[in-house]
Protein backbone atom coordinates (compact mmCIF):
# COMPACT_ATOMS: atom_id res chain seq x y z
CA UNK A 1 0.00 0.00 0.00
CA UNK A 2 1.39 3.51 -0.96
CA UNK A 3 1.95 5.78 2.24
CA UNK A 4 -0.18 8.30 0.62
CA UNK A 5 -3.27 5.53 1.09
CA UNK A 6 -2.04 4.62 4.77
CA UNK A 7 -1.97 8.26 5.61
CA UNK A 8 -5.24 8.94 4.37
CA UNK A 9 -6.53 5.80 6.31
CA UNK A 10 -4.91 6.72 9.52
CA UNK A 11 -6.94 10.18 9.53
CA UNK A 12 -10.11 8.09 9.35
CA UNK A 13 -8.69 6.23 12.46
CA UNK A 14 -8.39 9.92 14.03
CA UNK A 15 -11.32 11.63 12.77
CA UNK A 16 -13.63 8.73 14.06
CA UNK A 17 -11.71 8.54 17.79
CA UNK A 18 -12.12 12.68 17.88
CA UNK A 19 -15.69 12.19 17.51
CA UNK A 20 -16.65 9.54 19.77
CA UNK A 21 -17.60 11.86 22.20
CA UNK A 22 -18.59 15.15 20.46
CA UNK A 23 -22.37 14.67 20.22
CA UNK A 24 -22.56 13.16 23.82
CA UNK A 25 -20.64 15.65 26.24
CA UNK A 26 -23.82 16.53 27.79
CA UNK A 27 -24.18 12.80 28.63
CA UNK A 28 -21.16 12.51 29.85
CA UNK A 29 -20.77 15.35 32.28
CA UNK A 30 -24.09 14.17 33.66
CA UNK A 31 -23.30 10.52 33.98
CA UNK A 32 -19.86 11.11 35.30
CA UNK A 33 -20.08 14.44 37.42
CA UNK A 34 -23.71 15.28 37.51
CA UNK A 35 -23.59 18.58 35.91
CA UNK A 36 -26.64 19.37 33.28
CA UNK A 37 -26.17 23.23 32.93
CA UNK A 38 -25.55 23.21 28.94
CA UNK A 39 -23.36 26.06 29.44
CA UNK A 40 -20.79 24.18 31.52
CA UNK A 41 -20.65 22.10 27.79
CA UNK A 42 -20.29 25.43 25.97
CA UNK A 43 -17.46 26.40 27.91
CA UNK A 44 -15.41 23.11 27.72
CA UNK A 45 -16.38 22.87 23.77
CA UNK A 46 -14.77 26.47 23.47
CA UNK A 47 -11.87 25.50 25.63
CA UNK A 48 -11.10 22.90 23.40
CA UNK A 49 -11.32 24.67 20.52
CA UNK A 50 -8.80 27.59 21.84
CA UNK A 51 -6.54 24.52 22.92
CA UNK A 52 -6.57 22.87 19.44
CA UNK A 53 -5.55 26.33 18.18
CA UNK A 54 -2.50 26.45 20.79
CA UNK A 55 -1.43 22.95 19.95
CA UNK A 56 -1.28 22.34 16.46
CA UNK A 57 0.87 25.90 15.51
CA UNK A 58 3.27 23.89 18.13
CA UNK A 59 3.55 20.94 17.07
CA UNK A 60 4.32 22.34 13.33
CA UNK A 61 6.69 24.55 14.40
CA UNK A 62 8.62 21.18 16.09
CA UNK A 63 7.79 19.39 12.93
CA UNK A 64 10.57 21.61 11.43
CA UNK A 65 13.64 19.22 13.00
CA UNK A 66 11.56 16.12 13.29
CA UNK A 67 9.98 13.91 11.20
CA UNK A 68 6.01 13.69 11.46
CA UNK A 69 5.79 10.00 12.17
CA UNK A 70 7.96 10.31 14.93
CA UNK A 71 6.51 12.66 16.52
CA UNK A 72 2.83 11.15 16.44
CA UNK A 73 3.96 7.81 17.63
CA UNK A 74 5.19 9.98 20.86
CA UNK A 75 2.12 12.20 21.39
CA UNK A 76 -0.48 9.27 19.71
CA UNK A 77 1.09 7.10 22.49
CA UNK A 78 1.09 9.93 25.30
CA UNK A 79 -2.55 10.82 24.34
CA UNK A 80 -4.16 7.33 24.49
CA UNK A 81 -2.43 6.66 27.95
CA UNK A 82 -4.62 10.20 28.58
CA UNK A 83 -7.57 9.39 27.42
CA UNK A 84 -7.81 6.04 29.21
CA UNK A 85 -6.92 7.20 32.59
CA UNK A 86 -10.36 9.74 32.22
CA UNK A 87 -12.10 6.35 32.35
CA UNK A 88 -11.14 6.36 35.86
CA UNK A 89 -11.69 10.27 36.63
CA UNK A 90 -14.37 11.30 39.03
CA UNK A 91 -13.33 14.69 39.68
CA UNK A 92 -14.66 17.30 37.64
CA UNK A 93 -11.37 19.51 37.87
CA UNK A 94 -8.76 16.59 37.28
CA UNK A 95 -10.58 15.94 34.56
CA UNK A 96 -10.66 19.43 32.94
CA UNK A 97 -7.12 18.50 32.96
CA UNK A 98 -6.21 15.55 32.05
CA UNK A 99 -8.86 15.90 28.92
CA UNK A 100 -7.44 19.08 27.61
CA UNK A 101 -3.93 17.57 28.12
CA UNK A 102 -5.46 14.80 25.69
CA UNK A 103 -6.18 17.53 23.16
CA UNK A 104 -2.87 19.43 23.39
CA UNK A 105 -0.99 15.56 22.12
CA UNK A 106 -3.62 14.69 20.00
CA UNK A 107 -3.91 17.62 17.99
CA UNK A 108 -0.61 16.53 16.35
CA UNK A 109 -2.35 14.36 14.09
CA UNK A 110 -3.35 17.19 11.99
CA UNK A 111 0.73 17.38 10.77
CA UNK A 112 -0.62 14.18 8.69
CA UNK A 113 -2.32 16.80 6.72
CA UNK A 114 -0.25 18.95 5.41
CA UNK A 115 2.40 15.45 5.08
CA UNK A 116 -0.26 14.00 2.57
CA UNK A 117 0.05 17.30 0.57
CA UNK A 118 3.94 17.27 0.30
CA UNK A 119 4.07 13.89 -0.87
CA UNK A 120 1.43 14.27 -3.47
CA UNK A 121 1.92 16.13 -6.84
CA UNK A 122 0.37 20.12 -6.76
CA UNK A 123 -1.57 18.93 -9.64
CA UNK A 124 -3.64 16.60 -7.47
CA UNK A 125 -3.77 18.11 -4.61
CA UNK A 126 -7.53 19.51 -5.55
CA UNK A 127 -8.48 15.62 -5.33
CA UNK A 128 -6.62 14.53 -2.45
CA UNK A 129 -7.85 17.70 -0.57
CA UNK A 130 -11.58 16.93 -1.37
CA UNK A 131 -11.06 12.71 -0.13
CA UNK A 132 -10.04 14.22 2.76
CA UNK A 133 -12.75 16.68 3.64
CA UNK A 134 -15.43 14.08 3.04
CA UNK A 135 -13.47 11.25 5.05
CA UNK A 136 -13.54 14.00 7.68
CA UNK A 137 -17.13 14.47 6.87
CA UNK A 138 -17.64 10.35 6.73
CA UNK A 139 -15.52 9.75 10.06
CA UNK A 140 -17.64 12.47 11.94
CA UNK A 141 -20.77 10.68 11.03
CA UNK A 142 -18.96 6.85 12.17
CA UNK A 143 -17.77 8.66 15.57
CA UNK A 144 -21.38 9.74 16.36
CA UNK A 145 -22.41 6.21 15.54
CA UNK A 146 -20.02 4.35 17.52
CA UNK A 147 -20.10 6.67 20.36
CA UNK A 148 -23.89 6.18 20.51
CA UNK A 149 -23.54 2.59 20.12
CA UNK A 150 -20.73 2.69 23.62
CA UNK A 151 -23.51 4.82 25.30
CA UNK A 152 -26.56 2.80 24.85
CA UNK A 153 -24.38 -0.82 25.23
CA UNK A 154 -22.13 0.43 28.47
CA UNK A 155 -21.34 4.32 29.79
CA UNK A 156 -20.31 7.57 28.18
CA UNK A 157 -17.28 6.79 30.30
CA UNK A 158 -16.25 3.62 27.92
CA UNK A 159 -15.82 6.12 25.13
CA UNK A 160 -12.89 6.90 26.69
CA UNK A 161 -11.59 3.64 25.89
CA UNK A 162 -12.06 3.56 22.34
CA UNK A 163 -10.51 6.93 22.25
CA UNK A 164 -7.27 5.41 23.46
CA UNK A 165 -7.36 2.62 21.13
CA UNK A 166 -7.91 4.96 18.46
CA UNK A 167 -4.75 7.01 19.37
CA UNK A 168 -2.70 3.80 19.48
CA UNK A 169 -4.15 2.48 16.29
CA UNK A 170 -2.22 5.94 15.16
CA UNK A 171 0.58 5.85 16.98
CA UNK A 172 1.10 1.92 15.88
CA UNK A 173 0.53 3.11 12.19
CA UNK A 174 3.09 5.73 12.50
CA UNK A 175 5.72 3.34 13.45
CA UNK A 176 4.92 0.99 11.11
CA UNK A 177 5.19 4.14 8.23
CA UNK A 178 8.53 4.81 9.82
CA UNK A 179 9.97 1.11 9.96
CA UNK A 180 9.03 0.34 6.45
CA UNK A 181 8.06 3.71 3.90
CA UNK A 182 10.95 3.56 1.07
CA UNK A 183 12.63 7.32 0.94
CA UNK A 184 11.32 7.68 -2.26
CA UNK A 185 7.83 7.46 -1.45
CA UNK A 186 8.56 9.98 1.55
CA UNK A 187 10.71 13.05 0.34
CA UNK A 188 13.14 14.61 3.49
CA UNK A 189 13.18 18.07 4.21
CA UNK A 190 16.59 19.78 2.90
CA UNK A 191 18.09 21.95 5.77
CA UNK A 192 14.87 21.74 7.94
CA UNK A 193 16.70 24.30 10.56
CA UNK A 194 16.21 26.63 7.28
CA UNK A 195 12.88 26.88 6.75
CA UNK A 196 12.21 30.29 6.49
CA UNK A 197 8.33 31.46 7.80
CA UNK A 198 7.70 33.86 10.34
CA UNK A 199 5.47 33.08 12.90
CA UNK A 200 2.92 35.45 12.38
CA UNK A 201 1.32 35.29 8.55
CA UNK A 202 2.18 37.11 5.96
CA UNK A 203 1.25 38.20 2.28
CA UNK A 204 -0.84 35.52 0.70
CA UNK A 205 -1.26 33.44 3.93
CA UNK A 206 -2.68 36.36 6.30
CA UNK A 207 -5.23 37.13 3.18
CA UNK A 208 -6.55 33.18 2.90
CA UNK A 209 -6.08 33.48 6.80
CA UNK A 210 -8.68 36.26 7.52
CA UNK A 211 -10.80 35.32 4.56
CA UNK A 212 -11.52 31.50 5.29
CA UNK A 213 -11.75 32.85 9.12
CA UNK A 214 -15.30 34.48 7.71
CA UNK A 215 -16.04 31.54 5.93
CA UNK A 216 -15.65 28.82 8.67
CA UNK A 217 -17.57 31.75 11.08
CA UNK A 218 -20.39 31.74 8.31
CA UNK A 219 -20.16 27.78 8.09
CA UNK A 220 -20.50 26.91 11.99
CA UNK A 221 -22.59 29.95 12.96
CA UNK A 222 -25.69 28.29 11.35
CA UNK A 223 -24.75 24.41 12.76
CA UNK A 224 -25.93 24.80 16.57
CA UNK A 225 -29.70 25.60 16.11
CA UNK A 226 -30.08 24.17 12.93
CA UNK A 227 -32.18 21.21 13.73
CA UNK A 228 -34.27 23.11 16.18
CA UNK A 229 -35.03 25.70 12.81
CA UNK A 230 -35.68 22.50 11.03
CA UNK A 231 -38.18 21.16 13.51
CA UNK A 232 -39.61 24.90 13.83
CA UNK A 233 -40.22 24.95 10.17
CA UNK A 234 -41.52 21.37 9.79
CA UNK A 235 -43.14 20.92 13.00
CA UNK A 236 -41.83 17.48 13.16
CA UNK A 237 -40.23 16.24 16.26
CA UNK A 238 -38.45 12.83 13.57
CA UNK A 239 -34.83 13.08 14.88
CA UNK A 240 -33.83 10.52 11.63
CA UNK A 241 -35.35 13.10 9.45
CA UNK A 242 -33.64 16.15 11.22
CA UNK A 243 -30.71 14.18 10.86
CA UNK A 244 -30.50 13.43 7.64
CA UNK A 245 -31.29 17.04 6.42
CA UNK A 246 -28.75 18.47 8.48
CA UNK A 247 -25.79 15.75 7.14
CA UNK A 248 -27.07 16.84 3.52
CA UNK A 249 -23.76 18.90 3.25
CA UNK A 250 -21.72 15.61 3.88
CA UNK A 251 -23.44 13.14 0.83
CA UNK A 252 -23.50 16.47 -1.75
CA UNK A 253 -19.63 16.91 -0.46
CA UNK A 254 -19.34 12.75 -1.67
CA UNK A 255 -21.04 13.74 -5.03
CA UNK A 256 -18.79 16.62 -5.19
CA UNK A 257 -15.73 14.84 -4.88
CA UNK A 258 -16.66 12.30 -7.76
CA UNK A 259 -17.69 15.49 -9.97
CA UNK A 260 -14.03 17.04 -8.87
CA UNK A 261 -12.36 13.72 -10.26
CA UNK A 262 -13.82 13.15 -13.23
CA UNK A 263 -12.59 17.44 -13.78
CA UNK A 264 -9.37 16.53 -12.99
CA UNK A 265 -6.87 18.54 -15.00
CA UNK A 266 -9.74 21.00 -16.65
CA UNK A 267 -9.10 23.76 -14.13
CA UNK A 268 -6.02 25.68 -12.40
CA UNK A 269 -6.11 26.05 -8.49
CA UNK A 270 -8.05 29.74 -8.62
CA UNK A 271 -10.90 28.71 -10.65
CA UNK A 272 -14.73 27.75 -9.11
CA UNK A 273 -14.04 29.97 -5.81
CA UNK A 274 -16.47 33.18 -6.81
CA UNK A 275 -19.16 30.72 -8.43
CA UNK A 276 -18.97 28.31 -5.20
CA UNK A 277 -19.33 31.30 -3.08
CA UNK A 278 -22.28 32.46 -4.89
CA UNK A 279 -24.17 29.37 -4.82
CA UNK A 280 -23.66 29.80 -0.85
CA UNK A 281 -25.40 32.57 -1.14
CA UNK A 282 -28.17 31.47 -2.98
CA UNK A 283 -28.18 28.57 -0.23
CA UNK A 284 -28.21 30.72 2.46
CA UNK A 285 -31.09 32.22 1.37
CA UNK A 286 -33.22 29.42 0.36
CA UNK A 287 -32.27 28.05 4.02
CA UNK A 288 -33.18 31.08 5.63
CA UNK A 289 -36.84 30.95 4.04
CA UNK A 290 -39.33 29.21 6.66
CA UNK A 291 -40.68 26.80 4.13
CA UNK A 292 -39.58 22.30 4.37
CA UNK A 293 -38.81 22.62 0.70
CA UNK A 294 -36.64 25.77 0.08
CA UNK A 295 -34.97 24.91 3.39
CA UNK A 296 -33.72 21.38 1.91
CA UNK A 297 -32.99 22.60 -1.16
CA UNK A 298 -31.13 25.46 0.47
CA UNK A 299 -28.94 23.15 2.62
CA UNK A 300 -27.86 20.77 -0.99
CA UNK A 301 -26.98 23.98 -2.60
CA UNK A 302 -25.02 25.32 0.55
CA UNK A 303 -23.44 21.77 0.95
CA UNK A 304 -22.33 21.60 -2.62
CA UNK A 305 -20.77 25.22 -2.36
CA UNK A 306 -18.88 25.11 1.09
CA UNK A 307 -17.66 22.09 0.18
CA UNK A 308 -16.03 23.38 -3.40
CA UNK A 309 -14.64 26.14 -1.86
CA UNK A 310 -13.29 25.04 1.31
CA UNK A 311 -11.26 22.61 -0.96
CA UNK A 312 -9.79 25.38 -3.22
CA UNK A 313 -9.26 27.71 -0.62
CA UNK A 314 -6.93 24.71 0.58
CA UNK A 315 -5.44 24.35 -2.70
CA UNK A 316 -4.74 27.83 -3.03
CA UNK A 317 -2.79 27.95 0.39
CA UNK A 318 -0.69 25.13 -0.39
CA UNK A 319 -0.26 26.52 -4.20
CA UNK A 320 1.30 29.36 -2.96
CA UNK A 321 3.45 27.84 -0.41
CA UNK A 322 6.83 25.89 -0.19
CA UNK A 323 6.63 22.46 0.27
CA UNK A 324 9.06 22.15 3.26
CA UNK A 325 6.84 24.75 5.04
CA UNK A 326 3.19 23.25 4.12
CA UNK A 327 2.73 22.41 8.20
CA UNK A 328 3.86 25.72 9.44
CA UNK A 329 1.58 27.18 6.76
CA UNK A 330 -1.02 25.55 7.12
CA UNK A 331 -1.41 25.92 11.11
CA UNK A 332 -1.55 29.95 10.47
CA UNK A 333 -4.53 28.98 8.69
CA UNK A 334 -5.89 26.36 10.44
CA UNK A 335 -5.49 29.04 13.96
CA UNK A 336 -7.53 31.60 11.94
CA UNK A 337 -10.75 29.21 11.20
CA UNK A 338 -10.73 27.77 14.36
CA UNK A 339 -11.18 31.39 15.27
CA UNK A 340 -13.78 32.16 13.28
CA UNK A 341 -15.18 28.88 14.78
CA UNK A 342 -14.95 29.52 18.35
CA UNK A 343 -16.50 33.37 17.32
CA UNK A 344 -19.52 31.38 15.56
CA UNK A 345 -19.94 29.11 18.49
CA UNK A 346 -20.30 32.22 21.21
CA UNK A 347 -22.40 34.23 18.78
CA UNK A 348 -24.98 31.80 17.85
CA UNK A 349 -27.00 31.61 20.99
CA UNK A 350 -26.79 35.10 21.53
CA UNK A 351 -28.27 35.40 18.18
CA UNK A 352 -31.33 32.95 18.73
CA UNK A 353 -31.91 33.93 22.25
CA UNK A 354 -32.16 37.69 21.19
CA UNK A 355 -33.84 37.51 18.24
CA UNK A 356 -34.61 34.21 16.38
CA UNK A 357 -33.85 31.39 14.84
CA UNK A 358 -33.25 32.47 11.05
CA UNK A 359 -30.93 34.97 12.45
CA UNK A 360 -27.82 32.48 12.32
CA UNK A 361 -28.37 32.52 8.47
CA UNK A 362 -28.60 35.95 7.63
CA UNK A 363 -25.53 36.91 9.79
CA UNK A 364 -24.21 33.76 7.10
CA UNK A 365 -25.29 35.57 4.35
CA UNK A 366 -23.65 38.49 5.04
CA UNK A 367 -20.29 36.46 6.24
CA UNK A 368 -20.45 34.70 2.66
CA UNK A 369 -20.85 37.74 1.16
CA UNK A 370 -18.07 39.50 2.56
CA UNK A 371 -15.76 36.27 1.26
CA UNK A 372 -17.10 36.88 -1.82
CA UNK A 373 -15.78 40.82 -1.90
CA UNK A 374 -12.44 40.48 -0.22
CA UNK A 375 -11.63 37.14 -2.62
CA UNK A 376 -12.76 38.69 -5.92
CA UNK A 377 -10.56 42.23 -4.80
CA UNK A 378 -7.70 41.19 -2.88
CA UNK A 379 -6.98 37.62 -4.39
CA UNK A 380 -8.24 37.82 -7.74
CA UNK A 381 -7.01 41.40 -8.97
CA UNK A 382 -3.70 40.53 -7.60
CA UNK A 383 -3.44 37.27 -9.40
CA UNK A 384 -4.52 38.57 -12.92
CA UNK A 385 -1.01 40.19 -13.29
CA UNK A 386 0.50 36.61 -13.91
CA UNK A 387 -2.29 34.81 -15.01
CA UNK A 388 -5.90 34.95 -16.44
CA UNK A 389 -8.85 33.68 -14.48
CA UNK A 390 -11.92 31.82 -14.95
CA UNK A 391 -14.40 32.38 -12.86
Amino acid sequence: MKVRNFLIIMTLVAVVSDYLLHPFYPHFFKSQFGITDPKAVGFYFSTVCATVMIAFPMWAWISKGKSELRILVYTQLVAGALAASCFFITNYVHFWIVSLSIIVFKGSYLLVYPFILRITKKEEHTNIIGLLAVIIHCGSVLGAVFGGMVIDWLSPAWIFIGMAAGDLIQAGMSFYLLQTSGSDEVPPVENPQKIKTSIWPQGMVLKLGIITMILYFSDFIIRPFFVRYWESVTNSNSTILSGTVYAMPAVVAMIGLYVNKKRQGQRNVYQGIISALLFGLAGLLLQGYPLAGAVFIGRCIYGWSFFQAAVRFDALLFHVSDPVAYAIEYSKIHFFQNMGVLIASTMAGVLVDQFSLRMPFMVALSGFAVVTALYYHVIRTQTTQTSKLIV
